[in-house]
């Protein structure tokens, strides 16, 4: 067994070496034998789904066509193949999960999307309810800036507040409701 796979790799690496240097006979009978040899060990990876081995085969030889300026004659080719091999099937299981996932029906997640407008809701609520704990100077300037989306000076005008004391009540009151949500958690 060694000795055959010292020969593989030996006439492979010699069919290459030629084609890469112009000898497209040599390149065209290199294919030939990669494509037996990568059909094989593909093969061997996928057991369960035989129908897409040819497809990886493909798309493996258009990589080792594409990439083959990047091989190393001093390193093995069949390790170097393999690789690359190894690389396409990472890539088909991948999208083959992708797809896998997108075809299972959404009836079983119905409930979590019919929810996301009752909690959007209570967490509205559970926010104001938090907010009116803190003093008006706080609670105001963080639900027209976090919850509103104003600007600083924008916040200040409606609050009578300076924009100095609009940004002291942000932070003030984040710093507060943080530490109850702590004590809360104890």
């Amino acid at each position: 067994m060694e000795s055959a796979r010292g020969g593989i790799e030996e006439r492979l690496k010699t069919l290459f070496v030629a084609a890469q240097e112009g000898d497209a006979d040599s390149y065209r009978i290199f294919l030939n034998d990669v494509s037996k040899h990568l059909r094989a060990f593909i093969r061997r990876r996928l057991s369960r789904l035989q129908d897409d081995v040819e497809d990886i085969v493909q798309e493996t030889l258009l990589a080792v066509h594409t990439k083959r300026h990047l091989y190393c004659a001093d390193q093995p080719i069949t390790a170097w193949l393999h690789a690359v091999a190894r690389y396409k099937l990472v890539d088909f299981l991948r999208a083959r999960s992708r797809r896998e996932a997108l075809n299972e029906p959404l009836d079983d997640y119905m409930d979590m999307f019919e929810s996301s407008d009752a909690c959007a809701a209570d967490a509205k609520r559970d926010i104001r309810t938090l907010l009116d704990t803190l003093p008006k100077k706080q609670s105001l300037p963080i639900a027209y800036m976090r919850l509103e989306g104003m600007s600083v000076s924008e916040t200040a005008e409606l609050t009578g507040l300076s924009e100095s004391a609009v940004k002291v009540g942000v932070y003030r009151g984040l710093k507060a409701l943080a530490s109850r949500m702590r004590q809360h958690e104890d």
